[in-house]
């Protein structure tokens, strides 16, 4: 057999010779922005000769910082098809968060949306190896043209027209770096994860199987996930894959703007954490309306309440698959088949093929018995880590598994569910509680749309948890009511000591609920202790 490199461009390449007028469509303000495969993957290939002609080498870091738009999609392209590493920054870091990722990275271009291209001014001095900045659309600020940076920009259709030239995708080993994502920092200090084109082609392979996300050249499919985050669960690669067609929302996900892309590009599958689909229920709830293409919505990111996952299906008539990754697993880890998600099973389904899992002990030590007993949660696969970005250190065990920070069970038939992050348990009077099991409990309160459980220091007991929960929009909701809630679900010494009603749960850049915000303001932890680098 001759061979042929697993490469990332030849999913586009794919898409534009079979499906070319299938369309990528993009929201933008004043409307939506559509192009075909065809027309996409030469812009793209063309980009690719352009940012060649600043410099750029095979193995250069680019950085993007923006939203879910075709440009952003353009730019994932331009870069790994042509050998660059395409390293995707969170627009909702801090400058000095940003400035701090950057450097390590040590990226030589920045790609910037133009309505982020204010954070130039503070970013770009602090962050000296940048030498080249493309905004992807619009113009740059009005009040910019004095800035130091402006002399080394380009307006990325300027820069097309000047300097795009084609180029051949893919003449390198599949083994070399794609993409570069850091780690969300909910839990620690962000540390980078870098995808290879080959991790990254056989995660596509993974996600695509009839058990996983199953797309198919007849699907319409909403990325809600970022862009940045993870490989945007790996749909860049997976969607144009199958030809299906591709709808970005841009910068703006709330509830009113996604019930518009899903109702007038007939979207057939969404994907996203679930705060997303909330913010879309309660607007067809306040102004009505159906959505009567969509069949499937997929989360992830985090554990969903069970009384959302009944409302999702009850008010959109879809089917909901769970699904549990990280971004040291492509980040695909398990998923809940399309076809056989029962209600009120609140788990993220089976590895999917590619991968495999295993629970062990609090030191590594395989147990004994897999099924029906929560364990520390390890999973091997050839889209898994081996060691994060620019440390020397293998994160891998001496039977090449990651530990994933989780605890989790696996019930008798195989399905995985998320019993919480072992280092968020609560060592309580020399006995562990675990937050996650009391957030599924009044996560199931009518009342109740958010909810996270912190420990906070305590002088007797060394921990006590503190309850944080945010009211469903409209409804009134005591203390006294929750803690009543978890009486003879929990052991009494469980029940937390304190209940916090706040109007907005803080989310993390990722969507996730930020508990590390959380445990600044109510668990008595300074945040710059517990996570330095944020």
């Amino acid at each position: 057999m001759p061979s042929y490199s697993l490469t990332v461009d030849k999913f586009l390449e794919h898409a534009a010779k079979w499906w070319g007028q299938r369309e990528v469509v993009s929201a933008q303000a004043g409307g939506t922005d559509h192009i075909g495969y065809a027309a996409l993957r030469d812009r793209s290939n063309c980009l690719s000769g352009a940012l060649r002609s600043l410099g750029l080498h095979p193995g250069d870091r680019v950085g993007t910082l923006g939203w879910n738009t075709r440009h952003h999609f353009e730019m994932y392209y331009a870069t790994m098809g042509a050998g660059f590493v395409c390293h995707t920054l969170n627009p909702r870091y801090t400058v000095e968060h940003l400035a701090a990722i950057i450097n390590e990275a040590g990226d030589r271009a920045l790609a910037v949306t133009s309505s982020l291209a204010t954070f130039l001014d503070a970013l770009l001095p602090l962050c000296p190896t940048i030498e080249h900045v493309v905004v992807m659309d619009g113009e740059l600020p009005g009040d910019s043209s004095a800035q130091e940076w402006t002399a080394r920009s380009w307006l990325l259709e300027t820069l097309l027209d000047q300097r795009g030239t084609p180029v051949a995708w893919g003449e390198f080993d599949e083994e070399v770096p794609a993409g570069l994502c850091y780690t969300s920092g909910t839990t620690g200090p962000p540390k980078g994860v870098l995808y290879t084109h080959r991790g990254n082609y056989l995660h596509t392979l993974r996600v695509l199987q009839a058990d996983a996300i199953a797309l198919t050249d007849r699907d319409v499919v909403l990325a809600a996930v970022p862009m940045f985050h993870a490989n945007g669960w790996g749909l860049p690669f997976a969607v144009p894959a199958v030809g299906a067609k591709l709808v970005l929302p841009g910068r703006h996900a709330d509830g009113a703007s996604l019930a518009a892309l899903l109702r007038d590009e007939k979207v057939t599958v969404a994907v996203g954490v679930h705060t997303l689909w909330l913010g879309v229920i309660d607007h067809l709830g306040a102004v009505g309306g159906e959505l009567p293409d969509l069949e499937r919505i997929l989360i992830g990111g985090s554990s969903c309440p069970e009384t959302l996952i009944r409302r999702m299906e009850e008010r959109l008539g879809v089917r909901i698959q769970t699904s549990w990754g990280m971004t040291e697993l492509y980040p695909t880890g398990t998923m809940a088949s399309p076809a056989r998600r029962s209600l009120g099973n609140q788990t993220s389904g089976r590895p999917v093929m590619g991968v495999d899992i295993r629970l062990t002990d609090a030191d590594g030590k395989t147990l004994s018995r897999q099924r029906g007993v929560t364990g520390h949660l390890r999973i091997k696969g050839a889209s898994v880590i081996d060691r994060y970005y620019r440390s020397d250190v293998d994160v891998l065990d001496d039977d090449g598994y990651f530990e994933t920070g989780d605890l989790a069970s696996i019930d008798e038939d195989g399905n995985l569910a998320i019993r919480g992050r072992s280092k968020d348990l609560i060592k309580s009077g020399g006995e562990w509680i675990n937050p996650s099991e009391i957030e599924d409990i009044v996560g199931q309160h009518a009342a109740v749309s958010l909810v996270a459980v912190i420990g906070r220091a305590d002088e007797k007991w060394g921990e006590r948890p503190v309850l944080v929960v945010e009211p469903r929009g409209g409804m009134a909701l005591e203390s006294a009511e929750l803690l009543a809630w978890l009486k003879g679900k929990v052991a009494d010494w469980w029940i937390p000591d304190r209940v916090e009603l706040v109007s907005a749960m803080p989310l993390a850049a990722t969507g996730k609920i930020d508990k590390l915000r959380l445990r600044s303001t109510f668990g008595g932890i300074d945040l710059d202790d517990e996570n330095p680098d944020c």
